[in-house]
């Protein structure tokens, strides 16, 4: 079975917690699921598949705790690895916008050799624009845990099985 870890950057706590309904659902155990601020690169590659998450602040910019990570994860060789994003964002008020941090985080990684698994079509989702769309899908899994949070577990669910069939 492929190890996994969940790393994502929180800043209210809402990514922190659809990190660890994700980590229930995979049995991930939770010291594989890391707050990204807690960056260790050793770490980092004793995984096979990698679940990343993050917040979208503004207009699409990623999580604070993700900058310093980023900076080395990018210049990483993942071509063994398996890669899936998921990000919270907020439809209503940034619907130009949404969830577009997980845009950042995918093309960041573009270089890096990784698989991206686990798109999600936009089907259901209320906003108008993202910089997280890849050929008419989202690269991950997006959550609007402000508007929407009623369809968080559910779409959980549906990422979840669709990671597995994927990995």
């Amino acid at each position: 079975m492929k190890k996994i870890g969940i790393y994502y950057g929180s800043t209210t706590g809402s990514t922190q917690c659809v990190a660890e309904k994700i980590g229930e659902k995979l049995n991930v155990a939770e010291t594989d699921i890391k707050d990204i601020a807690k960056f260790s690169s050793d770490e980092f590659q004793n995984y096979d598949v990698l679940i990343l998450g993050t917040s979208t602040w503004g207009e699409g910019d990623l999580q604070d705790d993700w900058y310093d990570a980023l900076d080395e994860i990018k210049n990483m060789d993942l071509s063994s690895k398996q890669v899936a994003l998921f990000g919270c964002g907020d439809g209503l008020s940034y619907p130009d916008s949404f969830c577009g941090a997980m845009g950042t985080l995918h093309d960041s990684l573009g270089g890096t050799g990784c698989t991206f698994i686990g798109s999600v079509a936009t089907d259901g989702y209320d906003f108008s624009d993202s910089q997280s769309l890849v050929d008419g899908s989202f690269v991950g899994l997006p959550l609007d845990e402000d508007n929407e949070d009623n369809q968080t577990d559910s779409r959980i669910e549906a990422w979840v099985e669709e990671l597995q069939n994927q990995m």
